[in-house]
């Protein structure tokens, strides 16, 4: 048993990297209060090998703007969150370009935001939680986006590319 289990853990270790494509899912703001601070947003998320999708940035569907977003954050994010909130995934907002301004919207006056999400799934609602460190350290829940799916983009195909990096018959 462990001379076949060694090397599929090995195999799948190495495939699920290579495995992941980037995808683009739409979202329409399902509430007044998300539509007034975001309109709708576009997802870049990576799908992994078995169907897992993480989320990297956060594009603004109606205005121009995209604010990078990394998984992970305190534990005090989470307890910060209103009773009965099921989202668990924790994304900081990069304060760099868009990022602040987003970070802004949702938060005023904080200094970091971070974005808790449920499980992100292809046809299914979202629901995003905005919460805030402030300067005097606490972190406070600012508001809850809630959007219906919108749908999927379509990326065109890759084109290939000659020995100088140029497209090939374009």
């Amino acid at each position: 048993m462990r001379r076949i289990l060694i090397p599929v853990l090995a195999l799948v270790s190495v495939a699920g990297p290579a495995a992941a494509e980037t995808r683009y899912l739409a979202f329409d703001a399902a509430d007044r209060v998300t539509q007034a601070l975001t309109r709708g947003v576009t997802l870049e998320a990576d799908r992994g090998l078995f169907g897992a999708i993480s989320v990297r940035r956060i594009i603004s569907t109606s205005q121009r703007g995209a604010a990078d977003i990394r998984r992970g954050g305190p534990d005090a994010v989470r307890r910060a969150l209103p009773a009965g909130a099921t989202e668990s995934a924790i994304y900081h907002v990069s304060p760099d370009g868009d990022g602040r301004g987003l970070s802004r919207a949702l938060c005023p006056g904080s200094d970091d935001v971070w974005l808790v999400a449920g499980q992100v799934r292809l046809g299914r609602p979202l629901t995003l939680q905005a919460v805030g460190r402030w300067p005097d350290g606490a972190y406070r829940h600012c508001v809850q986006l809630s959007y219906s799916w919108r749908g999927e983009w379509l990326m065109p195909p890759a084109q290939p590319l000659d020995d100088s990096g140029a497209p090939v018959g374009g």
